[in-house]
């Protein structure tokens, strides 16, 4: 409700002097269709999660020849693009590269035929199915309608391209390779997410946590294996991780104060080899989901507590419990938030600018905030709206990210994304 409220006091404020982007809209309709001939580009050529050479080559292709000063392999396959344009501040507008192994399922005449290999050998396919593919060609549309009108706005725009998202990686990997210092530190630094439940024509904006943060924990339950029918001469691992699963699930209900969201996830389990045969160990592995440092700091302490009083109460070697592939929340600053939500409402409308809810997803943006900069990661909606109602009228739930399902509606995705994009740019750096 503040924010809101703070919002429309600068709306009033604006008045009469609010100016909607006519130009950026006359330019959407000259290069929009390219835009979406780029957007089916990336779609039909995805890459995995620190694989993605051929799509930082086009990324930063098409950003040198929009203008831009261009530095690739930054932490993996990122790309860096800087345009100076006058004296002001330095923002930052980051898109992720990697795609997902995903077997599209969506029949598009342009959904992706790229398969690889999975770890244990089978042939599983690849897919944008998270939506980076519109995050490429909007960092695009921007590059190219900000150099081309460098007359409505002012300062360093800083352009990047980042690996490995999927597995909450990149962004650190980014500014362990200098982004913030080889290269300018942003003032502000901004992304956009698209959106599956969120009609296209739409954003999404959220001050504070908006994304959760992320942890990967795996645990080795040990024992002593032997013989299916002597199990007193075993110890058995299997029944240690099926108490720990319980056990587990008492950490968040008992542990942590309702008020504060947090999740604790078993996604598989692996032990045994036969019927008739007790192993040696079994194998568990979690998410864990949460929002502040100190919950996220109580989970992982719990979760290596439980793991080790079940090995204590089966006198069985201490397991093993390994934490890996974590990444810090989203926290929206609310001073930045308040400020470009303003010229989201003035280049969109207020209907079309909306409040989004916070999700226990995770995404490595967060981590751009190190060294006290201010971000902000908004929503983009892409389905159509009568598709959604559609939906909701057969009381069945869209096809999430992730899914195999799951895509854009690309041109209405994609006018929507720069108008609001630049919108922020436009903001943050005004022409003085």
């Amino acid at each position: 409700m503040r924010l809101r409220m703070m919002v429309w006091g600068l709306l009033v404020l604006l008045g009469a002097t609010s100016v909607r982007g006519d130009d950026l809209k006359s330019w959407l309709d000259t290069n929009v269709a390219d835009l979406v001939e780029v957007y089916k580009h990336f779609h039909t050529h995805p890459e995995l999660s620190n694989q993605e050479e051929q799509t930082a080559a086009r990324l930063a292709e098409e950003l040198k020849k929009a203008g831009f000063e261009v530095t690739k392999k930054v932490g993996g396959h990122g790309v860096v693009a800087l345009l100076k344009n006058g004296d002001g501040p330095t923002v930052m507008f980051r898109c992720d590269l990697d795609a997902l192994p995903v077997t599209e399922e969506t029949g598009l005449p342009y959904a992706s035929k790229v398969t690889t290999k999975n770890a244990e050998g089978a042939t599983v396919g690849i897919m944008h199915a998270c939506g980076h593919d519109i995050h490429l060609t909007n960092l695009i549309a921007l590059a190219r309608y900000s150099a081309s009108h460098r007359d409505q706005w002012q300062g360093t725009l800083m352009l990047i391209g980042q690996p490995a998202e999927e597995l909450v990686d990149g962004a650190v990997g980014m500014l362990r390779d200098g982004l913030y210092t080889r290269f300018p530190k942003p003032q502000f630094a901004l992304a956009l997410h698209v959106d599956a439940e969120l009609a296209a024509g739409k954003v999404g904006y959220r001050a504070g946590y908006s994304m959760a943060n992320s942890d990967s924990c795996d645990i080795i339950m040990k024992g002593r294996g032997g013989h299916g029918s002597k199990p007193d001469a075993c110890i058995d691992p299997i029944l240690q991780a099926a108490q720990l699963i319980v056990d587990l699930q008492s950490i968040v209900s008992r542990e942590i104060t309702p008020l504060q969201p947090a999740v604790v996830t078993v996604g598989a389990i692996r032990g045994g080899t036969k019927h008739n045969i007790i192993p040696d160990s079994c194998h568990l592995k979690l998410t864990l989901r949460s929002y502040t440092p100190e919950v996220r700091k109580h989970l992982q302490d719990a979760v290596r507590r439980k793991a080790k009083a079940v090995a204590a109460s089966y006198r069985a070697p201490e397991p093993e419990v390994t934490f890996d592939i974590g990444t810090s929340a989203v926290f929206n600053d609310e001073g930045l938030v308040n400020r470009v939500v303003g010229g989201f409402v003035t280049e969109l409308g207020s209907d079309n600018v909306v409040p989004a809810e916070r999700v226990m997803g995770a995404e490595d943006f967060g981590e751009f905030a190190a060294g006290g900069v201010p971000i902000f990661m908004f929503r983009l909606g892409t389905i159509p709206q009568a598709k959604l109602d559609e939906y909701r009228k057969s009381e069945v739930a869209p096809p999430s990210l992730h899914s195999s399902k799951y895509f854009p509606d690309p041109e209405p995705t994609l006018r929507t994304g720069l108008r609001a994009s630049f919108a922020a740019i436009r903001d943050l750096m005004p022409k003085r």
